[in-house]
């Protein structure tokens, strides 16, 4: 009787067994989430560090998504799986691999929806007729920096029309060292200083991939008062994703802060 009762109590004890194998599966899940996050924040670092190619980088963030998507569902699964069979442990896993998956899937996304909105171009200039041209910057980049001319001019004042030369109250001299004072403040690396020319040249790296861009800032005298233009350039890729536009819309902001007007 004795063995009889303990018998019926093994019937009704927690299965630890078939416990332990449904865990397998959210295990899973939060696994294969973390390598998509991993493969993510991957992309830009070793890019970077120069360990591959920036398109390799592109590649690992694409693969990241896929990754992501593919856990996100199968994170879906596992919690369901989990929430019939009462186990809290799965839940808990299932919920943080839904929640890295989607961070592995949605960033990539965004990112893409984001690209699309923008022109395929990135060579951004406030003036489109005469753009402010490279010197030291041209030199160092034995390829020269060409400006790709209208149909880009066309594209990019359909894209951001408020970019236009801007006019300084001071006289050329004055306006320089406004400029070039925020040139520092931008934290740019300051490749030449022409003051009889009028130039700035400076170099940006972006922080995610750490893409170099090269800048160049014009001031001319116009009687008492100056005009400022700023070109910014990619050297790799063909879409900025706005990049550009921002960095001279951030730049503007810092000569004449508040409204810049044309």
């Amino acid at each position: 009787m004795e063995y009889q009762g303990h018998s019926k109590d093994q019937m009704h004890s927690p299965n630890h067994s078939d416990r332990s194998t449904w865990l397998v599966f959210p295990l899973f899940a939060a696994a294969c989430a973390v390598v998509a996050v991993i493969l993510l924040l991957s992309s830009g670092l070793g890019s970077r560090v120069h360990l591959w190619h920036f398109r390799t980088g592109f590649a690992l963030i694409k693969a990241a998504g896929y990754i992501g998507l593919g856990c996100a569902l199968l994170a879906l699964v596992s919690g369901l799986i989990s929430i019939r069979k009462r186990h809290a442990k799965g839940i808990l896993l299932s919920l943080l691999a839904l929640l890295l998956a989607l961070a592995a899937f949605g960033i990539p996304l965004y990112w893409k929806t984001q690209a699309q909105a923008y022109p395929r171009i990135h060579d951004i200039s406030t003036d489109l007729q005469h753009p402010p041209a490279f010197v030291a910057i041209s030199s160092a980049r034995h390829a020269g920096v060409r400006y790709p001319g209208a149909a880009v001019a066309a594209m990019q004042q359909k894209a951001y029309p408020d970019l236009k030369t801007v006019v300084l109250p001071y006289p050329q001299v004055e306006a320089y060292k406004v400029a070039l004072l925020a040139t520092r403040d931008m934290g740019w690396d300051i490749v030449a200083e022409l003051p009889a020319e009028g130039k700035i040249e400076a170099t940006d790296t972006t922080k995610w991939f750490g893409f170099k861009d090269d800048i160049v800032i014009r001031i001319q005298p116009a009687g008492n008062r100056s005009l400022l233009d700023v070109r910014s350039v990619s050297r790799e890729g063909i879409s900025d994703v706005g990049t550009n536009a921002k960095r001279i819309r951030a730049y503007l902001s810092k000569v004449v802060p508040g409204e810049v007007k044309p």
